[in-house]
């Protein structure tokens, strides 16, 4: 049985100006803007929502299944998702199309100018999930619009349980979407900020969304994160981790604990610290699919943060 990850593959470019933006941005000039930045120091990493929680779950030993749309330039990462032993049946190339992709320049005060290019993204609904066979749980990641729409009313079709987790696609929906959603959708995930901004979108509080999912987990950044359940608000501790490098990708590495635990039996405690766990694994190294542990290293690094074993 296999877990389909409906999201995006993107590429990030990050590059690196040494200086800092407001020695360059004249306040009372932001009307005819004109800046160049020297940026010599300039990294490309493997991303995206579907691409960074299949790379984690896989970590975790799972069998996860993306579907995705990806554009002509996507030769890289289809190859590296091969050797990773993840599966592309379900990643459609559009033809004319870029992958998606973000330029980011930071400054060293870790200032960031961004500007995202959706691609192939966009044609997301061109996939659906009934050409997936022996799909037993699903995540509808940020991805296109339209898709998303179209992958949650499949999996709610099909019977299958699956995760909403809006991410930075939440500025897309209003009222009525986000309510759409949650009544189709099984389990939801946030973060503090998401979840404060679906309650002010929708009207209902954070209990009110809570009892419209099995589950709803609110990330917390360094608190942690909320687990609520059956009425009940379930505290996960923070790990801490051996460094704090790169907080990009950690929400989606986050999600593939929560993913393997609901896949697994876990009850909410254990799955939450694991989810926790693997957010704290990805921010010690830089990019959201770098960081490289073994499934046993997992396991001990599991036991030393919360004294008990899940295998």
């Amino acid at each position: 049985m296999t877990t389909l990850i409906c999201g995006s593959i993107a590429y990030d470019t990050i590059m690196v100006f040494h200086d800092r933006f407001k020695h360059h941005i004249l306040p009372e000039q932001i009307h005819i803007l004109n800046v160049a930045f020297l940026v010599p120091d300039m990294r490309r990493e493997f991303g995206g929502t579907a691409g960074n929680i299949a790379y984690n779950l896989k970590l975790l030993g799972g069998e996860p299944t993306i579907m995705a749309t990806v554009g002509e330039d996507s030769g890289p990462y289809l190859e590296r998702l091969r050797r990773l032993g993840i599966s592309d049946a379900h990643v459609r190339t559009v033809p004319g199309t870029f992958t998606a992709q973000a330029f980011i320049t930071t400054d060293l005060d870790d200032n960031q100018i961004t500007a995202f290019h959706p691609g192939a993204m966009n044609h997301s609904h061109m996939n659906h999930v009934a050409d997936v066979p022996n799909v037993r749980l699903g995540i509808v990641a940020p991805d296109g619009r339209d898709g998303m729409f179209q992958h949650a009313a499949e999996l709610r079709a099909a019977g299958i349980p699956f995760i909403f987790d809006p991410g930075q696609g939440m500025p897309m929906f209003e009222r009525e979407d986000l309510l759409h959603f949650m009544n189709l959708a099984d389990y939801c995930t946030v973060n503090d900020y998401e979840a404060k901004l679906m309650s002010q979108k929708t009207g209902c509080s954070i209990e009110e969304l809570a009892r419209m999912v099995r589950a709803l987990v609110v990330t917390l950044g360094g608190k942690g994160s909320n687990i609520h359940v059956d009425g009940r608000v379930i505290d996960i501790p923070c790990v801490k981790p051996d460094a704090e490098v790169d907080p990009t990708g950690c929400g989606d590495a986050f999600r593939a604990g929560l993913i393997h635990g609901i896949s697994n039996g876990l009850d909410w405690q254990q799955t939450g610290q694991l989810a926790s766990l693997m957010g704290s694994i990805k921010i010690a190294q830089r990019g959201g699919q770098n960081h490289q542990p073994s499934r046993d290293e997992i396991g001990t690094r599991y036991r030393e943060a919360f004294g008990s074993s899940l295998w």
